[in-house]
């Protein structure tokens, strides 16, 4: 401490503590370096190292010519050979950049750097992704989208998304295993075209950036750019003619669906086996109990126009929905209701075929009300998803002295895989179905 009336003593100098050598990396869209805030164009100004993919190169050759002087430039296509020279680099204190596509740590080059380097040497930039840019473009809200990648997978996933019906995919494809083409190839194996806009998305951000919806038979760009995502929109499929259409067995695409639960309906191959195991007669009644979007029982009409089809489901606004989907195939259901059985049941008409598609746990009391009612020689089929329900609900069948049948389908469905197809398999179905003696 100074003495009263002396100049304080003169302070040493203090050393700023030392700071980490920080990789910048910066995200950019299609655009490179043009679309870059002012921020992070000064970043890439001041870089003494600059690696970025080899397609930016010449664009960052020409724009940093003037530098003074101008960085060392490198190709980070391939990350083993990269991360070697930013190490140098860093350890010899010079102002390193790593330009990356989109957000780094999104499906990007950042998973990659963080294995290799500390997480405090990296500081992130992101720019906007793909899928804001490509949502952006098409002025959808996207919080409601999901998103799968393809790069170095199998298509399997894919197809079990589209199995969910989920409002809005985007796709990030694989171009070295089909891109965009490997997409409408899963789709139309899904039975699902009539469901979806598919739209192709290439080179985001670029001044030169293509957005362009594709009818299903049209063909891909003859320039399609490897830099591309495909968006997949769910929207109602266009009313059929019902003239053209197949007699059974209709695409689970064409059906229209329940918008909070898109994939809550029997599919195609169920569908078919259903039909199937009703032996449906030329006339008499038909309920569809837990009739969903009325998928089982309006085919059931296309086959015996004479039936009665008696609908009950539960949910609200199924009435309406199974109304449109009835004419769309151009059939007429006897009645449609909204309830819940077996209490909505009394006022429907004694059956001869029974579908119970619904229930859950008062799938019992179900299946006890409808074999109070059921009609000499008629039959009840069930399908089911679990063993335990089986076996809560076969014992009944035999109680009430029904010949029983058990059968298991599992189907799968092409999808493709590189040159060729693979299949992909749905969710395995049981099949309980009681008939009545004479």
């Amino acid at each position: 401490m100074a003495r009263p009336g002396q100049p304080p003593p003169r302070s040493r100098p203090v050393q700023p503590p030392h700071q980490p050598h920080h990789l910048e990396v910066i995200g950019t869209d299609a655009a490179g370096l043009a679309s870059l805030p002012a921020s992070a164009a000064a970043l890439v100004r001041q870089a003494q190292l600059l690696a970025a993919p080899a397609r930016l190169l010449p664009e960052l050759r020409q724009a940093l010519a003037d530098a003074a002087p101008p960085p060392q430039l490198i190709a980070s296509d391939r990350p083993e050979q990269l991360f070697p020279q930013l190490e140098q680099a860093l350890a010899a204190g010079q102002a390193v950049v790593l330009l990356a596509s989109g957000d780094p740590l999104w499906f990007g080059i950042g998973r990659l750097l963080l294995e290799r380097f500390p997480r405090d040497c990296l500081r992130f930039h992101p720019a906007p992704s793909s899928l804001q840019l490509a949502f952006a473009r098409l002025g959808r809200p996207w919080q409601d989208a999901q998103w799968l990648s393809l790069h170095g997978r199998e298509p399997d996933p894919l197809a079990a998304r589209l199995q969910q019906r989920p409002a809005a995919l985007a796709v990030l494809t694989d171009p070295s295993r089909g891109g965009a083409e490997e997409v409408r190839r899963i789709l139309a194996a899904s039975g699902l075209e009539a469901a979806y806009a598919l739209w192709l998305c290439e080179r985001l951000g670029h001044p030169q950036e293509r957005v362009q919806r594709l009818a299903p038979q049209a063909p891909l760009p003859a320039d399609l750019d490897p830099l591309h995502l495909v968006l997949l929109i769910a929207e109602p499929p266009p009313p059929p003619d019902p003239t053209h259409l197949p007699l059974f067995g209709l695409d689970d695409g064409l059906w229209l669906q329940q918008p909070d639960r898109p994939g809550l309906m029997t599919k195609r191959e169920v569908r078919i086996q259903l039909l199937a195991d009703l032996e449906l007669p030329a006339v008499g009644v038909l309920w569809d109990v837990g009739a969903g979007v009325g998928s089982v029982g309006l085919e059931a009409l296309r086959l015996r126009p004479a039936l009665e089809l008696w609908a009950l489901e539960q949910r609200g606004g199924s009435a309406a929905l199974i109304r449109a989907n009835a004419e769309r195939l151009g059939v007429q259901p006897a009645a449609i209701q909204e309830g819940r059985a077996p209490e909505a049941l009394s006022g429907f008409p004694d059956p001869d075929r029974v579908l119970i598609g619904g229930g859950g746990r008062g799938r019992v009391a179900v299946l006890a009300a409808v074999l109070e009612r059921l009609r000499p020689r008629g039959v009840v089929v069930m399908p089911l998803a679990t063993l335990e329900a089986l076996s809560e609900l076969r014992p009944l069948l035999e109680r009430a002295g029904l010949a029983v049948t058990v059968s298991q389908h599992q189907c799968w469905r092409g999808a493709p895989l590189a040159e060729g197809t693979r299949l992909a398999p749905l969710n395995p179905v049981l099949v309980l179905k009681g008939r009545c003696p004479a």
